[in-house]
């Protein structure tokens, strides 16, 4: 239901804020991380008895300024605004449709393939990698169609050797991925991402514990690729229009910078005899047993 994952939220945003970061005299002893509820009532502006039971999912209906006001005490940025707004929505109680193959289309293939000298790949809502091009797998055999880029970033040990800022990496992926999906977490492919995350990576435990929601889609990115040497290339992601969720991916180095000359070199070493492309549709399972390899 939907008033128990926003409970879960409001608790461990609650438990991250530091008490004198909003004014909050940190004395005496504190029994618990962060701020106590009636600080974030009062900070919020409703009362504490009000505040405890939106927090404990005994008040499921509460209004749009208030979630906007408590977001404000809890120092959400739009990000974590929208997610918590997300939680507060009233699950439609119609039966969940089977997921659908994912496919992308032949214009963003075309396009990707188009671009020797930027990386490019395209990954699903869930991050399954639905179709990449040379340059992309190249970087990492992990950008290819039939890996999951959050289960490589912190199961695969070859993603840590890559990733000079790993640690940096993954503390960003995972709030992405929950900026990604929403507020629709017991979803059964995200369930399953999630439950062999938690059970391989104490680093995933730890990140995802923190339910922070960040859709970063621009940055740098640092890497000691075992052919060329150190790359620093700039990333962009971009929500393919009309999809559920699909997102273009691309990798470039900064124009007469040593990446741009090593990226150059890494592409005319994997420049392909053929397009690289993904079968004409990737059901989501799928993806999961070629990572597997069952």
């Amino acid at each position: 239901m939907r008033h128990r994952p926003r409970t879960g939220y409001l608790r461990a945003r609650r438990e991250l804020v530091r008490p004198e970061a909003v004014g909050v005299p940190a004395q005496g002893n504190r029994r618990v991380p962060g701020l106590r509820r009636e600080e974030v009532a009062f900070l919020a502006g409703v009362s504490s008895d009000y505040y405890v039971r939106l927090e404990q999912g005994r008040d499921r209906h509460p209004s749009e300024q208030v979630l906007h006001s408590i977001a404000h005490a809890l120092q959400l940025d739009e990000d974590a605004t929208r997610y918590l707004l997300q939680l507060a929505q009233p699950k439609s109680p119609g039966r969940k449709r089977p997921r659908r193959p994912e496919k992308v289309s032949d214009g963003i293939l075309t396009l990707i393939n188009s671009w020797p000298l930027t990386a490019a790949y395209v990954h699903g809502k869930y991050m399954d990698v639905l179709a990449a091009n040379s340059l992309a797998i190249a970087l990492s055999p992990f950008n290819a169609p039939g890996h999951n880029g959050i289960l490589a970033a912190f199961l695969e040990p070859e993603m840590r050797e890559l990733h000079q800022d790993w640690e940096d990496m993954t503390a960003r992926v995972v709030p992405y991925l929950r900026s990604v999906v929403g507020a629709d977490i017991d979803d059964s492919r995200l369930v399953e991402i999630i439950g062999e995350l938690s059970l391989r990576s104490e680093r995933f435990r730890t990140l995802w514990a923190r339910q922070d929601v960040k859709r970063k889609t621009t940055g740098t990115s640092l890497l000691n690729h075992a052919q060329v040497g150190p790359l620093e290339l700039h990333y962009e992601k971009l929500l393919i229009p009309g999809t559920d969720m699909q997102t273009m991916i691309t990798y470039h180095a900064r124009p007469g910078s040593d990446s741009e000359e090593r990226l150059n070199l890494l592409a005319s070493m994997n420049a392909p005899d053929r397009n690289t492309t993904v079968p004409a549709e990737t059901p989501a399972d799928d993806v999961a047993h070629k990572r597997t390899g069952q």
